[in-house]
């Protein structure tokens, strides 16, 4: 009992939710299911997995470009650019152009 209660102490420090500005099937192993909600904002303290470095700097974060892999159980973010592709160098978002923040659960 109190093994498995320590393991799930520390697997809940180490647990991290990403903000990614997009979702991959590589991302996840297969057979899974996935569940995507609509959020209207991101939680603080999500660990930037942003790999475009203006769509980085729009949102206010570090670009980092690094290979996520979410297993059974994980949440990460998707920050989805509404309204084209960013203009090359671009740190606010042009007029007419929004975030959608997707919440992507792994069952």
């Amino acid at each position: 009992m109190q093994i498995c209660l320590i393991i799930k102490i520390i697997k809940t420090i180490n647990d991290m939710s990403y903000l990614l500005n997009a979702f991959s099937l590589q991302m996840v192993d297969v057979p899974c299911s996935v569940h995507f909600e609509e959020v209207s904002e991101l939680p603080e303290g999500l660990v930037s997995a942003v790999g475009h470095a203006d769509t980085a700097r729009v949102l206010g974060v570090e670009p980092n470009r690094i290979n996520v892999h979410l297993s059974k159980g994980d949440t990460a973010y998707v920050a989805q650019l509404q309204g084209g592709r960013l203009p090359e160098g671009s740190t606010t978002l042009p007029e007419g152009f929004s975030f959608k923040y997707i919440k992507v659960n792994v069952l």
